[in-house]
């Protein structure tokens, strides 16, 4: 927490005594914090620092985070990526450029980061320069390096969205995909906390404007951050610029000599290789495009190959002097190729992924693994293709630019849409492979493609595949939808759709599924469209968004029936289901999932069956009727153990050790909680994670082990803060304050139910409403502060009367015990429980009516 709490007051250019003031805090209070001296502060001291220092929701909440930090606890696990490219060879040159970037690279542990924006034309070497700046000050930064593609200005690629390229930095830096929040700022709040204590070095490369730039940018914490983009990023704050120009003369010389090896230009004379590198315009990628053609041609003198630059040059000469050089330097090594070698550059040019694995080349080429790995490092030797990283290949943007043109100008529309339609089903068959290792038991669920077999590559790790390829499969649903492939983009918006949300890439998801519906409706294709309402549904009740779940779900449900569409039906009842459970509207719920648990069994559809009986049994345990509720959930357990579904599997197991818990089975409900947080720890949920923890803390708490009580909350809120999810921040708050009550410490119960009410009104849940006032009329009752008590009992009376249910899971709220409550504190006016239960439902009456 030092180190936050220092960076932004000295963002806020306050001492440390002006804090304290602004705060009501001592002096010595605020050192002691900095230091890291004074452990767990009070809730209400964080909130007074993050009100005098102005600090946003996001910002309190990783502030609140590092305070409720247990120091005892082992630290998260950290990784420490090495994501560099292989550093350019024979580089030559710009030593002013390498000069200014080691004096930025000084980082300090106290600097709150430090950036430096590189920028330059096309083809005059910025990220080679990066590169090899990174390589030089890597040894500074201890917890590793990262390196991002923002395609700013990548032709037939769209620009990289922030929001992605923080799901991918989070990913290498050891955030779970469960644990990336969904929204944009979220994320870069995340990021900039994990980056807090690091000293890293962060390259960001081709970026388009600051927009993009900036969510990516560390906060507090000794990281340096080196930015190429062919604009001039001037908005960007305490920005170091430096600008690349195209190579003195000398340099270029060098360059064009290290390129092609000294003993090819041994007694040229220096005008004629002068002439040469002016030919190339001075710029670095047309210089080594050249050089690699003089050495692959031991035959030829450099004398010819400046005559041969002079002729292409003069064919170009409508273009500006630095694109035709770039031209010329292409137009001359593409010539210079087989027939097979420059149709495999055309082809290759398609692909508008992040890079190109040999499977993918295979595909698009047409042709057996062992040819395409050869075509690709012939590629490789002549400098038209680059391998940052073993067995993955990409274009120079420029040099893609160039592909493309020329598959347009030479190859036939017909045999380009036969090469696109050919990667497409390799990306489509290998990502459908991929989930069926991982998820056999939803294969049923996923649409397979009618057209052809494409050969699907070796993957030891279907996870790690999954993770390399993502960018590449998005990309490859963007390709269909500009292209018109529609059964594409349908599958692969209904196979990743469980990747993407296991991940955590909502916004990703999202938009993936939007294309799909656009791409569903505008082909008349009606099962499409059930698909990607139901997949854009489950986004939305994942985000709490549960109206739109709603509208979603009800629209597919309404197609599905239409066209006698049963799995579709199945599925949209089931979405129906969660949804009006996620808004505490239990009798719909239940209604749903009964007709979906009908169609399920009706049609051996035993995955909806699992998801039916999983929801049905969780709708009756609260509405209290357990007997009904075991029912369903003993069933949905052994079917998910037959089925091999573990997260199901979690689900059922926590689901009857509430039960248990309402039954005073407490030894059972222990027993399966605990399987519960080792499923969920194992398969890496972290959802399922906290709703076993809830329940743990619980038991612990009622049964008087309140060290172990206090373990588990902490973990709940700090975990739940990670990932941005605020339903389960509150169970974390509020079980903390009901364990605060318990031991005694009334006024600090009061403080974490405050926050916790708050929680609940922001999520709009009613019932976490109801069980918060319970709590805090407990607080202000053994406080003696009775008119505040009976307020807060009243309040949540009236709440569960609204809601037409007596009780909540959690012991003590319910109507009866609400009234008993009531009752004792007017001993003298003392209404019946009958005349309090019709003041609670006339106010929920009243309610109604406001809504």
């Amino acid at each position: 927490m030092g180190k936050l709490l220092r960076s932004w007051r000295e963002r806020a250019l306050l001492t440390q005594d002006q804090l304290a003031a602004r705060a009501g805090l001592n002096t010595r209070t605020v050192r002691r914090l900095e230091a890291g001296q004074l452990r767990r502060p009070r809730g209400t001291s964080v909130r007074a620092l993050a009100g005098a220092l102005n600090l946003d929701d996001t910002e309190l909440s990783i502030l609140a985070r590092a305070a409720s930090a247990d120091p005892k606890s082992s630290p998260p696990r950290r990784t420490t990526p090495r994501q560099l490219p292989a550093d350019v060879p024979a580089f030559v040159g710009r030593a002013r450029e390498l000069a200014v970037l080691g004096e930025v690279g000084e980082v300090d542990d106290t600097a709150a980061g430090v950036i430096a924006a590189i920028d330059g034309m096309a083809g005059v070497g910025k990220t080679a320069l990066a590169v090899h700046a990174a390589h030089q000050l890597a040894s500074h930064f201890p917890d590793g390096d990262l390196f991002v593609d923002l395609h700013g200005y990548s032709q037939g690629m769209a620009a990289a969205d922030p929001a992605d390229a923080l799901a991918r930095m989070l990913g290498v830096l050891g955030v779970t995909g469960e644990s990336i929040p969904p929204h944009l700022d979220d994320r870069a709040a995340l990021y900039r906390s994990v980056l807090a204590d690091r000293r890293m070095l962060i390259v960001l490369d081709n970026a388009a404007d600051e927009e993009q730039v900036r969510p990516l940018l560390p906060g507090a914490g000794g990281c340096l951050v080196l930015i190429t983009s062919r604009r001039r990023l001037v908005g960007l704050d305490a920005v170091r610029t430096v600008s690349v120009d195209v190579l003195p003369l000398a340099d270029a010389i060098a360059l064009f000599s290290d390129t092609a090896g000294e003993g090819r230009v041994a007694g040229v004379p220096r005008e004629v290789l002068a002439e040469v590198v002016r030919r190339c315009g001075l710029l670095p990628l047309a210089i080594r495009l050249a050089a690699a053609r003089l050495k692959a041609h031991p035959a030829w003198s450099v004398e010819h190959l400046l005559e041969r630059l002079e002729e292409h040059q003069r064919l170009l000469s409508e273009l500006q002097a630095g694109e035709r050089s770039v031209t010329a330097a292409l137009d001359m090594s593409y010539r210079e190729l087989s027939a097979d070698e420059r149709r495999a550059y055309r082809v290759l040019g398609l692909h508008t992924g992040v890079d190109i694995t040999p499977d993918a080349a295979v595909a698009l080429l047409a042709t057996t693994a062992e040819r395409a790995l050869v075509l690709l490092d012939r590629l490789q030797e002549v400098h038209l293709l680059q391998e940052p990283t073993a067995g993955r290949y990409r274009f120079h943007d420029l040099i893609r630019i160039h592909a493309t043109a020329k598959a347009i100008d030479e190859d036939a529309e017909s045999d380009r849409r036969a090469a696109l339609v050919r990667l497409l089903d390799h990306y489509s068959q290998a990502a459908s492979a991929a989930m069926d290792r991982l998820y056999p038991y939803e294969a049923d669920m996923r649409p397979r493609l009618s057209s052809g077999e494409a050969p699907v590559p070796t993957m030891p790790d279907a996870a790690a595949w999954l993770e390399a390829e993502l960018y590449n499969l998005l990309a490859a649903a963007q390709l269909a939808v500009e292209h018109g492939f529609p059964e594409h983009i349908r599958h692969l918006s209904a196979t990743l759709d469980r990747c993407l949300l296991n991940s955590g890439r909502h916004v990703e998801a999202e938009t993936l599924h939007t294309r799909a519906l656009s791409a569903a409706r505008a082909a008349a294709d009606r099962i499409g469209e059930v698909e990607a309402l139901i997949a854009l549904g489950e986004i939305h009740r994942v985000k709490g968004q549960y109206d739109a779940a709603l509208k979603g779900n009800s629209s597919a449900l309404d197609i599905a029936r239409a066209i006698g569409h049963r799995a579709g039906e199945l599925r949209a009842l089931n979405g129906l289901g969660f949804a009006h459970l996620g808004r505490d509207e239990f009798e719909q719920a239940a209604d749903y999932v009964a007709l979906a648990l009908a169609i399920a069994r009706s049609i051996g559809h035993l995955s909806g069956e699992l998801d039916a009986l999983a929801t049905a049994g969780n709708v009756h345990r609260l509405m209290g009727h357990y007997n009904q509720g075991t029912e369903y959930l003993v069933r949905a357990l052994t079917i998910a153990r037959s089925i091999g579904h573990r997260i199901a599997e979690s689900r059922a197991l926590i689901g009857l050790g509430f039960i248990d818990v309402r039954r005073g089975e407490l030894r059972s409900a222990v027993d399966h909680l605990r399987r519960a947080l080792y499923l969920a720890r194992d398969a890496g949920h972290r959802i399922i994670e906290l709703r076993s923890l809830t329940g743990l803390g619980y038991l612990h708490r009622i049964q008087g082990r309140y060290d172990q009580a206090g373990t588990c909350y902490r973990q709940i809120v700090d975990l739940a803060r990670e990932i941005s999810s605020r339903n389960w921040e509150f169970e974390g708050v509020h079980g903390m304050g009901r364990l605060q009550h318990d031991s005694g410490r009334y006024d600090q119960a009061l403080d974490s139910h405050r926050q916790a009410l708050q929680l609940a009104l922001d999520l709009g849940h009613p019932s976490d409403e109801a069980r918060v006032h319970d709590a805090l009329a407990l607080a202000h009752a053994a406080l003696g502060q009775h008119d505040q008590a009976r307020h807060h009992w009243s309040k949540a009376l009236t709440i569960l009367t609204t809601l037409g249910i007596d009780r909540m899971d959690e012991e003590g709220v319910d109507i009866e015990s609400f009234l008993t409550h009531l009752a004792r504190l007017s001993p003298v006016n003392s209404r019946s429980a009958a005349g309090l239960l019709n003041a609670a439902e006339a106010g929920a009456r009243d309610a109604d009516d406001r809504r």
